[in-house]
């Protein structure tokens, strides 16, 4: 299984460093956990690195894993931070938060971009940072703005318990939006094959279907259906509607509390950050290309609209 490893300095300055002198090594060790070429982590990824850099924290070096979707990959991941020393592991979504949590409760864990973190049991004992949440009732009723879905395909992974959560949260709905959800759990591309018989999709902030994701807006251009989702970085692949926590917030509050942690703040004193910075985003021109409209009052209220 290949694992990607990258080393970063990330030098804090201050006017201490303004004066050029002998090279030192780091005070500290921050293992970052990044799952696959996924788009919105990498957002996330940047805007910590950048934040990380303006906390003043000392000299600190980032070393980045970039395991694939998958549960041995993620715990591959934790343990080499493990086995580097990391003083702090960053995860950014459940899948890595929850695997670090179970391989480690010694060393402190901050997390970014995880969907509901409090129903997933993460709060507390070594584990601190910013939820991702967002509500799905809001996306499912802007989508059927679009679309009057009689049903709709769930696209989630049985293992990744946010989106079991998403996915229970819109069978849910279904009495009061008028819809019936079918699920397809994806953990692999050749999963997209069942997704069938739908008017219209959810993705899940699934770590597996969004590294696939593109496959994902094949079927649905096939078909002419409508697609909405709750994790940031589709849009340009196709997505119509998404409604997610900004990625840049995401990564700079993460970095805050890194910060805070590395000058000696336990994990469980810092308490949960919600996301303060909602993106609505539109992509005109693929629900166009599919000859779908968009209310107006959707396009007025998008933080961005794609054209």
């Amino acid at each position: 299984m290949k694992k990607t490893v990258i080393h970063i300095i990330v030098l804090f300055c201050s006017a201490l460093f303004m004066v050029a002198g002998p090279a030192t090594a780091a005070d500290k060790t921050i293992g970052v956990i990044m799952t696959g070429n996924i788009p919105y982590y990498k957002d996330m990824h940047k805007a910590f690195t950048e934040g990380l850099a303006a906390e003043g924290a000392g000299k600190v070096e980032v070393v980045l894993q970039t395991p694939t979707p998958e549960p041995m990959s993620w715990a591959n991941a934790v343990r080499k931070l493990i086995s580097v020393g990391a003083d702090v592991i960053v995860t950014y979504g459940a899948p890595a938060t929850l695997t670090a949590m179970a391989e480690t409760t010694e060393i402190p864990i901050v997390f970014a971009g995880v969907y509901d973190p409090q129903a997933l049991g993460i709060m507390g004992k070594n584990a601190t940072g910013v939820s991702s949440k967002v509500p799905v009732a809001s996306l499912l009723k802007n989508l059927k703005g679009i679309a009057n879905f009689a049903t709709l395909g769930v696209v989630f992974s049985e293992s990744e318990k946010d989106t079991v959560l998403q996915a229970n949260e819109a069978k849910q709905l279904e009495p009061s939006f008028g819809f019936r959800s079918a699920r397809f759990s994806i953990k692999k591309t050749d999963d997209i094959a069942k997704i069938a018989n739908v008017d219209a999709l959810f993705l899940t902030t699934g770590c597996a279907a969004m590294h696939c994701v593109n496959n994902i807006i094949g079927v649905a251009r096939k078909t002419k259906i409508p697609t909405g989702t709750t994790i940031g970085g589709g849009e340009g692949s196709g997505i119509i509607l998404t409604l997610s926590a900004n990625p840049q917030e995401q990564g700079r509050e993460a970095a805050k509390i890194a910060a805070r942690v590395i000058k000696g703040a336990k994990p469980a004193s810092i308490a949960l950050e919600p996301p303060k910075k909602i993106d609505l985003i539109v992509n005109l021109k693929e629900a166009t290309d599919m000859g779908l409209k968009i209310p107006f009052d959707l396009l007025t209220t998008a933080t961005r609209v794609i054209k």
